[in-house]
């Protein structure tokens, strides 16, 4: 459904653009372990469109990161809202057998809706959402939800119409657009991992390379 949303805002006048923007999202999330029970949560256009005005004052992808891990913390605090979400403790043995838990593909598959949602109404100039990732440490696994960083051509054509100038990667700030920010590279991973966390606090955001090596908060 998310993804159908976005491919309606690439065909939609910008009137019509306007109103799906600043209309209620639903999403639904897991919980209580491997997805067993899920609700249905929904956004208010008003929200969504602060936390949009927030991504889109990021000027690099590493600022889009930040704070695209504080967004994620937000949704997951208006879920606990509506759902037994609000429960959720960092990793697995903190809220063991609480009504509401979460475990890592709950919040794998949650926290990929979440992000499907920020980049259909357009609150990701830096990223894309691609499928989760999994680890796999001994005889223990875990997921992750996953962002990739854009092409600079691909950047381009996520700004706002007339944003871009003619012949320029910059935009009409002055902000050049370039191939990389620092370490960052087009097709690079970062996981956007909301286990490590409690409810409602940023998710950890970690390159893929360093996550898969057990990169993270120690937390079980």
């Amino acid at each position: 459904m998310i993804r159908v949303l976005l491919a309606l805002l690439l065909v939609l006048p910008p009137a019509a653009q306007g109103a799906t923007l600043r209309a209620t999202a639903e999403v639904s999330i897991c919980y209580n372990y491997g997805c067993v029970r899920e609700d249905t949560v929904q956004f208010h256009g008003a929200t969504l469109a602060r936390l949009g005005e927030r991504l889109a004052s990021a000027r690099t992808a590493a600022e889009e990161r930040e704070r695209l891990a504080e967004a994620i913390g937000r949704l997951y605090r208006v879920a606990g809202t509506q759902t037994p979400v609000g429960a959720d403790r960092a990793g697995n043995f903190l809220d063991a057998e609480v009504h509401g838990r979460m475990d890592c593909i709950d919040h794998s598959t949650s926290t990929t809706r979440l992000l499907e949602l920020v980049e259909a109404r357009g609150g990701l100039r830096f990223h894309r959402v691609v499928e989760p990732a999994r680890r796999t440490r001994l005889i223990l696994q875990h997921f992750s939800a996953v962002i990739e960083v854009l092409t600079v051509e691909e950047r381009i054509a996520r700004l706002p119409p007339g944003e871009a100038l003619a012949g320029c990667n910059c935009t009409e700030d002055g902000l050049v657009i370039e191939a990389a920010d620092g370490a960052d590279r087009p097709g690079e991973r970062y996981v956007v991992d909301s286990w490590f966390v409690d409810n409602g606090e940023p998710a950890v955001v970690l390159p893929l390379a360093e996550w898969l090596n057990g990169g993270g908060p120690n937390v079980q």
